[in-house]
């Protein structure tokens, strides 16, 4: 039996007799059969050989490790060991195999002499299981095995099912605790006293939104406006930021328990990842040194000052965009469509949002390589050193392409605008934007709606439908072929039954070391988004739930049936992502602070409040406190004011004569300068943001302390066979009686 199975395939192209390829892909075959390595050849269009170990090779792994696997995975077709360790190993061997040219495969690749590596698809017991019961859209709702799927790809992708069903499930609580906030601001969509006071002010006219076509507009205009406001920025938001920094710490400590009890299952709690390389490169070549561990401090700065430059880049797309936006406002207002002039800003916000999509497409693709090429220069000492830096340096520079034009929105917009006489230009030439007059939260709505619709529709229709079209394409092409085959030619395809295996593996879509990475990276960057400005989009987890439950199966699919068998990796965690997630965390909680204190409405209408409405005036409890509160936040400007250069907008025929008009801020009628109100909510923002920061963070901390990262079940587990071993020890030692 073990004959027809084989560990890796190898693919090259047919090269011209004594080239340089021909001779390169020799002498490396020759070193694998030095170390007693079985190959096959195949010819077809190209050249496949089928390699497979020694059985000493996995001896030597089970004397040195003393059998790690003691729980077999797969017996179906080596006893002795699991098919996941066997691939696993026999990958190590060939990445690291040196040929006299002191070349290794990934330099054979590069240099074309091999075209492509991979383990096979084989029809095991375990695969046809998870075809049928994981991989079937009718399964959606069903509970993952991961056992069975740690059979097949190994821990490291199990670990990643079972963490990304784990951040589903509990996503599910976060979703209904957002749509609730959701509805309930739909229900008082007419019932805001700050949105009639906007609907109902109808003698308000408000300063042009730009230098040109704009005219001077009423105030109650904006009344649908400012209703959608409203229904997302109210007391619930407040409560559900903070429920979101809880949920964020509860879901992580909860997945630390749920990961401990996985890995102890599988006998990998106490796992040493640095133990079982070592191990391996021994087994591969006896005479191996281990590489020191080194740090050099002008490497690591210059290594900090090329992510700061990439990072500094990134921000000025960010800042492209925003200029992108003021010039776009600009055109849209002197457009010649009444319905783009009337709705300006809205359609550049929209604009502004796919653009950003885009841009994040593309720049996901840089990143990967200005990565990448950061971790070759760090020239790290092992595999997985290189993989977590890589995942710091990705994640950073995903964080602030995805993140950087939102954080303007958030935090900036409509603040660094200067007010009417003095705007802030760009260029001297375009005005910055404006806040709507009920706040730019619904801008921020906008985007991330946008942003996250775009992001799991197009992103995963993609990500699914390239494979799906090119494996279809693929089997078309091969079927006409095998229909005009000769009687002899089947007969002799009948006789190798490898090779239509070997073929049809071949033409999967490729994977490679990063293919789990990416979605993992996915993933996180959607967390992100599902936690840092979830204040401002409270409908953010049910879309990432819905998300999930079909990424989930997508995922399942691509691996089983579009892309070739991914090496199997051995892993106890989901590695530096913890941190990854547990850093998001503490973002998150910042972020919805600043969102409330400076983006939202929240923090000037509960100052009005207490502090100059009506109820503290007139001790009056028949009158809504906030009543007064719009005309209290608008400031006054004289037309005459205007700078020379702005095209005044016919007047109104009611207001010819009135020369005042007005604009959202908090600034004096004669100097412009800013009023005591501006400062007193100034400090109240600073201390709501202190106190919520300090407030939630300490709710994080209790949390984590509440909830033991491993459960007791596990520490009895281990307490037990650490006193078993020890009296099984302590009998060799016992005196015997006379």
């Amino acid at each position: 039996q073990d004959e027809d199975k084989w560990d890796f395939v190898l693919v090259s192209n047919i090269h011209e007799v004594g080239s340089e390829k021909e001779i390169k892909r020799k002498k490396f075959l020759d070193e694998l059969s030095k170390k007693g390595f079985a190959i096959k050849k195949i010819e077809d269009k190209k050249l496949f050989y089928g390699v497979r170990a020694p059985k000493q090779i996995f001896w030597k792994y089970q004397w040195l490790l003393r059998n790690p696997n003691s729980r077999l995975q797969n017996c179906d077709v080596h006893c002795d060991i699991p098919v996941t360790t066997r691939i696993r190993i026999v990958n190590f061997i060939l990445q690291n195999t040196v040929t006299p040219d002191l070349e290794k495969l990934d330099d054979l690749i590069k240099k074309k002499v091999f075209e492509a590596t991979f383990p096979l698809h084989e029809k095991e017991e375990v695969r046809e299981f998870l075809k049928e019961k994981w991989v079937h859209w009718r399964d959606i709702f069903c509970e993952q095995r991961i056992e069975k799927i740690r059979c097949y790809f190994g821990e490291k992708v199990a670990l990643y099912f079972a963490w990304l069903g784990w951040y589903t499930y509990l996503l599910g609580i976060a979703a209904v605790a957002g749509l609730v906030v959701f509805v309930a601001g739909i229900t008082v969509f007419n019932s805001s006293q700050v949105s009639k006071e906007i609907c109902e002010a109808s003698n308000t006219i408000m300063c042009p939104l730009c230098d040109q076509k704009c005219p001077f507009w009423l105030l109650s205009d904006t009344c649908t406006y400012a209703r959608v406001t409203h229904m997302i920025d109210n007391e619930g938001t407040v409560l559900f930021a903070m429920f979101m920094a809880i949920w964020a710490t509860v879901f992580l400590e909860l997945w630390k328990r749920k990961r401990a009890n996985v890995v102890t299952d599988w006998d990998l709690y106490r796992w040493d990842e640095e133990e079982e390389e070592l191990a391996m490169e021994l087994i591969n070549n006896l005479q191996h040194e281990p590489r020191r561990y080194q740090h050099s401090y002008f490497r690591s700065t210059i290594m900090l000052l090329l992510v700061l430059v990439m990072i500094a880049m990134l921000i000025g797309i960010a800042h492209a965009l925003i200029i992108y936006r003021v010039i776009a406002t600009a055109l849209f207002t002197q457009s010649n469509f009444e319905f783009l002039r009337e709705q300006a800003n809205t359609m550049a916000v929209m604009t502004g949002a796919v653009l950003h999509y885009i841009t994040i497409v593309i720049m996901t693709k840089v990143n990967r390589h200005v990565a990448l090429y950061l971790c070759d220069l760090e020239k790290p000492r092992t595999f997985s050193q290189r993989e977590n830096n890589f995942t710091v340096k990705i994640f950073t520079f995903q964080f602030f392409t995805n993140f950087s034009s939102l954080i303007y929105i958030a935090f900036f917009l409509g603040r660094i605008n200067g007010h009417p006489g003095n705007y802030v230009r760009i260029a001297g030439k375009w005005r910055l934007e404006e806040c709507h007059p009920s706040g730019c939260i619904t801008d921020l709505f906008i985007q991330m709606a946008i942003i996250m619709l775009l992001k799991q529709t197009i992103s995963n229709v993609m990500e699914y439908l390239i494979p799906w079209i090119a494996h279809k394409l693929r089997k078309k092409q091969q079927h006409p072929k095998k229909r005009s085959m000769i009687l002899g030619e089947e007969e002799e395809e009948a006789e190798d039954p490898c090779k239509r295996q070997w073929l049809s593996n071949y033409q999967l879509k490729e994977v490679n070391i990063f293919s789990l990475f990416d979605e993992f990276l996915e993933m996180v960057i959607q967390y992100s988004f599902t936690t840092i400005f979830v204040a401002a989009f409270p409908l953010a987890p049910l879309l990432a739930f819905f998300n999930n439950l079909f990424e989930i199966r997508l995922d399942a699919i691509k691996m089983m049936r579009l892309h070739q068998r991914m090496v199997p990796r051995k892993a106890n965690d989901i590695g530096i992502w913890l941190q990854v997630l547990e850093a998001v965390g503490i973002l998150a909680v910042i972020g919805n602070g600043l969102v409330i204190a400076i983006t939202s409405d929240f923090i000037p209408v509960q100052v009005y409040k207490y502090t100059y409405s009506p109820c503290m005036m007139e001790n009056s409890t028949s009158v809504d406190c906030s009543t007064g509160y719009i005309n209290h936040s608008l400031s006054v400007f004289r037309i005459q004011d205007f700078e020379p250069y702005t095209k005044l907008p016919e007047m109104l025929p009611d207001f010819l004569s009135n020369e005042i008009k007005e604009y959202r801020d908090y600034r004096n009628a004669d100097d412009y300068s800013y009023t005591v109100q501006f400062w007193h909510i100034f400090a109240a923002r600073l201390a709501f943001l202190i106190l919520f920061e300090h407030v939630a963070l300490c709710v994080k901390l209790i949390a984590a302390w509440y909830i033991p990262d491993v459960p007791q079940s596990v520490k009895n587990q281990f307490l037990d066979r650490k006193h078993s071993n020890l009296r099984k020890d302590l009998r060799w030692v016992m005196p015997r009686k006379v």
